[in-house]
């Protein structure tokens, strides 16, 4: 046994490898731009959803408003911690669980535009809303069993995700959180080879205090005969031996059902294992592609609350014997917040209406809107607040306690927050769609990254990669004298494009320059990986602003004129930021950074912290039990 794993291993990397080739194949604006090549012909003109389609969205999204006016109240919510059960209750009655769940399925059949519409909407009341609702549809059972589920499965889950049962998505552990090849929960295959033993502690399980049916994300032990390997499960919240130990409570999102699960041998049936053994991860991840547009769509929902409130706010408010907003220091923060609103809903819109197409590639797409949406939408809070001075510092109960209108300003920024965290940290985003972007620079480049290869051998790798890139990207050659497009059709907006077209091109360039650089050296260099991302997230956000104006230019010629001033504004702001991460690629203090960092962490500053006291609390490090009956009273409960 021990004789044939190098070549079990080198198998699955070749098929890992080919899968990944096929993929690399599948049309992707995102890795193009990245490349080089600003393929606009696969964005513009903008896909379009059928009539069908439509209809059936907007009939939903009308009934889901008028739930939520009428029947929702989100400053209940955030008092009390919690959605009350009669919400919870309609919801499931109006089948919102149900809105990306075919409909001969018991589910409404939502395009992904229109599932988003409704997360904006719903999110708008109170953001534990969209995570009830995401979580369940966007990474819950729903989603892993529409891609990968049998056809048995589909019929017996996806009707109780779509009218009964919430559902939740168990990845993350106390000790492992991005790195889940250290997975600890474990699932013994039982001896009549008839089920799995499932034992260990989920940490920061989203709608896990309330679910019925989970995603559980488990190892399986390699034997004589089976692979093993990381593998997903459906499993029922009630089985004996599942306990939810604890209800988290967090900076924001005040009404979320979050916790941490532990599984003490619960018995789960192989029928309820999703695909195969060792799948377990590539399901994950597939999952979280398409399933991160939520939190975009959250991130859109916030950015536009924020420009109606300092809109109101900056025309009510009088200063100096004018309007605030009137004010050059405010006008700049309402300038920003309300292109970047209109820029945000673009590249959520674009990255939604492809993933309905279905014909590309959405994984850098998916990723960037999830990456810009949450570092966008925190900004735009933060200068909210700013704007709204002491009042955006204040509680909107407060406020409301002394006579004022309550904005809660302040909780959006701490909702708001957690969105650089969620469904992968901005610095995992960072490196995934770098891992992701730079992957054909990377397979070309060959030996350049052999750190046991000769210089002769470098030589030729640089010698071969020049051609590819000579043969493939010619425009690389020529620089920035290039003539670009004219993309006159896009009127003022055609410079922009121009700009994002050269931009593309200068940033394959320091791609391929810091490949020849640092070699193998070059994953470790995050700064640099991290400023080549936002370049291409800048000009993603650049090359959906200016598609969505021209499709609203085309569709209401009016709109489309107040469309091409936000997306110009926007443009121009995107531009200057695009052209100081360029020149911090090779104008920085990286390596002093990561000195310095050294230094702190062997101590060496550690007198710098003289003079605080630190109030934090004590307690237990719960991977020290993450296997074993649980000590704790379970707090899982049933809603509506």
């Amino acid at each position: 046994m021990t004789q044939t794993r190098p070549v079990d291993e080198r198998e699955a990397r070749r098929v890992a490898e080919e899968a990944r080739e096929a993929e690399w194949r599948r049309p992707s604006f995102g890795k193009e731009l990245f490349l080089g090549r600003f393929r606009l012909d696969l964005i513009h003109p903008h896909p379009r959803a059928d009539a069908e389609s439509v209809r059936r969205g907007e009939e939903f999204l009308t009934r889901l408003r008028e739930f939520l006016e009428n029947k929702v109240d989100g400053a209940l919510i955030e008092r009390e911690a919690r959605i009350p059960d009669d919400v919870i209750k309609g919801f499931k009655e109006l089948g919102t669980l149900g809105m990306k769940i075919d409909e001969k399925y018991g589910g409404v059949g939502l395009s992904q535009v229109y599932y988003n519409k409704a997360l904006v909407l719903a999110g708008s009341v109170h953001p534990s809303i969209g995570a009830l609702l995401s979580a369940h549809q966007s990474i819950g059972v729903p989603q892993p069993l529409k891609l990968f589920g049998t056809e048995e499965q589909k019929r017996e889950f996806l009707p109780r995700c779509a009218r009964t049962d919430i559902s939740a998505f168990l990845l993350t552990e106390p000790d492992v959180g991005s790195d889940p090849a250290r997975l600890s929960t474990t699932a013994t295959p039982t001896e009549d080879g008839k089920a799995y033993l499932l034992d260990g502690v989920k940490l920061w399980t989203t709608n896990g205090v309330v679910a019925g049916l989970l995603v559980v994300i488990a190892r399986v032990p390699k034997s004589e005969g089976r692979r093993g390997g990381i593998t997903a499960f459906v499993v029922e919240s009630d089985t004996p031996g599942i306990t939810v130990e604890n209800r988290n409570a967090f900076l924001g999102l005040r009404g979320i059902e979050n916790g941490v699960t532990r599984f003490h041998r619960v018995r789960v049936p192989v029928e309820n294992r999703i695909g195969e053994e060792g799948q377990g991860l590539k399901i994950a991840l597939t999952t979280l592609n398409t399933g991160r547009l939520s939190l975009p769509a959250t991130c859109s929902a916030t950015a536009k609350w924020c420009l109606k409130i300092a809109r109101e706010w900056s025309r009510e408010r009088v200063q100096w014997g004018r309007p605030i907003g009137e004010h050059e220091e405010v006008a700049r923060k309402i300038s920003f917040i309300a292109a970047t609103s209109f820029a945000l809903e673009a590249v959520l819109d674009l990255s939604s209406e492809l993933a309905d197409d279905g014909r590309a590639d959405i994984r850098i797409e998916a990723a960037l809107a999830k990456l810009y949406g949450s570092e966008m939408a925190w900004l735009i809070a933060d200068e909210l607040v700013q704007i709204r001075g002491g009042r955006g510092f204040e509680t909107a109960e407060s406020l409301a306690a002394r006579g004022e209108r309550g904005v809660p300003a302040e909780q959006a920024l701490r909702d708001t927050r957690i969105n650089r965290i969620f469904e992968g940290s901005t610095e995992i985003m960072h490196l995934l769609i770098a891992r992701e972007a730079v992957d054909a620079h990377l397979s070309v480049a060959g030996d350049i990254i052999d750190p046991e290869a000769d210089r002769g051998r470098k030589a030729r790798a640089i010698a071969r990669a020049g051609g590819f890139y000579a043969r493939w990207l010619p425009t690389l050659a020529v620089g920035e004298g290039q003539l670009p497009g004219s993309y006159a059709e896009f009127g003022p907006l055609a410079r922009h494009l121009r700009y994002v077209e050269r931009a593309s091109r200068k940033l394959a360039r320091s791609t391929f320059y810091g490949m020849s650089r640092w070699q193998a050296k070059m994953e470790r260099r995050q700064g640099f990986l991290a400023r080549i991302v936002d370049i291409g997230a800048e000009l993603f956000a650049m090359s959906a602003s200016c598609v969505r104006a021209a499709m609203v230019r085309a569709d209401d010629p009016e709109r489309g004129r107040e469309t091409y001033e936000l997306a110009d504004v926007f443009c121009r702001q995107a531009r200057l930021r695009a052209e100081e991460l360029f020149g911090r690629l090779w104008e920085n203090t990286d390596d002093l950074d990561r000195r310095l960092s050294r230094g702190v962490l062997e101590g060496r500053y550690i007198w710098l912290e003289d003079g605080v006291l630190d109030p934090s609390i004590e307690g237990p490090w719960i991977a020290e039990q993450a296997h074993g009956p649980s000590q704790k009273q379970d707090v899982h409960r049933k809603t509506g």
